[in-house]
């Protein structure tokens, strides 16, 4: 009640009492009498008519307790000087370096609306990679320009390794007894795995391919592996159809100089690459469609059924890559075009507007 003075209070007790204690009747008399939009509401109303009726007066009744001294003037200043300064430090350090506590610290800067944001982690980029961002976005809006249909004619493909759900957090993990039990938790020194190749499309996402070897144990990716699932997966689903562009990143195993003959002999000069005529800028995950969006979106949803096996998790794989409709697909490869546009926008930087959008 304190966004209303005492004029008004005592005018609500006086419609109140006038209009045989009608909550109703009152607002309207408020209305009329103030000419304001709103009127106290309900709750409001009988508040302040039990304050009246306990104490006879419409004002409030001063504090009782121990009086707060911590939020003063002079410690918001020092708490607002203390953040400028050090604007990563922890609540915790900053209330034993200001004597304040911890409690106190936090209401001040909600007092000043402050909130603690994460960290955003993006790759760095090298001096030379600004140009080559900006290189690519032109050359994408130009083949847009000269074919309106090239970016739902264009495969973006990626790698990712999705792990199987198993690690310990030692921290979250306590045992009660009345002795140490001493307990240990055996664990692989390296996380069984698995990794998934996809192309996204407008239409469709070619994939998942298991980079696996004859038993179905994960392998590291090399040239020769790579080549083998271009020539016996993507090869089969791609051929007669010279309107398809193809896009890939700059890794070793992908622009390996008989990989990028197999994929001419695929795609012509139909590819965005490195080692190619339309250039792949280097260390940039945030303008492709699989860093973007496809595995962000797989790994909220794979794990949810808690799988115990890799057999179990790449079924959880095919079968949330199989819900995804052509709608979903088509908005991510527009998305391509937009963060192109902001790309350009941003002379190469990274795109703020959408790492920070909230």
């Amino acid at each position: 009640m304190e966004r209303y003075t005492v004029q008004q209070r005592t005018k609500i007790i006086e419609f109140y009492f006038e209009n045989q204690r009608s909550i109703v009747l009152t607002q309207r008399a408020y209305h009329r009498y103030f000419n304001v939009p709103t009127a106290p509401t309900a709750p409001t109303i009988r508040r302040l008519v039990a304050k009246f009726r306990q104490g006879g007066s419409v004002r409030n009744l001063p504090s009782t307790g121990r009086p707060r001294t911590a939020h003063t003037n002079e410690n918001i200043q020092r708490v607002l000087d203390s953040v400028q300064d050090t604007a990563g430090t922890s609540t915790r350090r900053r209330s034993a370096q200001l004597g304040i506590s911890r409690r106190s610290l936090q209401r001040i800067l909600a007092t000043v609306h402050m909130f603690p944001y994460k960290v955003q982690l993006v790759q760095e980029l090298k001096p030379t990679d600004y140009a080559q961002r900006m290189d690519y976005a032109i050359s994408l809006f130009k083949k847009q320009g000269q074919n309106p249909d090239f970016i739902h004619n264009l495969i973006m493909s990626d790698e990712a390794h999705f792990e199987l759900n198993g690690v310990v957090n030692k921290q979250n993990c306590r045992i009660w007894a009345t002795e140490n039990p001493k307990a240990v938790h055996q664990r692989q020194l390296h996380p069984l795995k698995c990794t998934v190749w996809c192309g996204i499309s407008s239409e469709k996402i070619i994939g998942p391919y298991f980079f696996e070897n004859e038993v179905g144990d994960t392998v590291t990716i090399n040239a020769a592996q790579y080549r083998a699932m271009l020539e016996n997966f993507l090869r089969p689903v791609v051929e007669n159809q010279p309107q398809l562009w193809f896009q890939q990143d700059g890794a070793t195993a992908h622009t390996a100089r008989e990989t990028m003959a197999l994929l001419r002999d695929i795609f012509g000069e139909r590819i965005i690459s490195r080692n190619s005529e339309f250039n792949w800028p280097p260390r940039s995950p945030d303008l492709t469609a699989p860093d973007c969006f496809l595995w962000a979106y797989l790994k909220e949803r794979v794990y949810v059924n808690k799988p115990a096996t890799i057999p179990q998790l790449k079924t959880n794989i095919r079968n949330e890559i199989r819900a995804i409709t052509p709608e979903i697909l088509r908005k991510v490869m527009e998305n391509v075009l937009k963060r192109a546009r902001m790309c350009q926008a941003e002379n190469g930087h990274h795109l703020r507007d959408v790492i920070f959008h909230v």
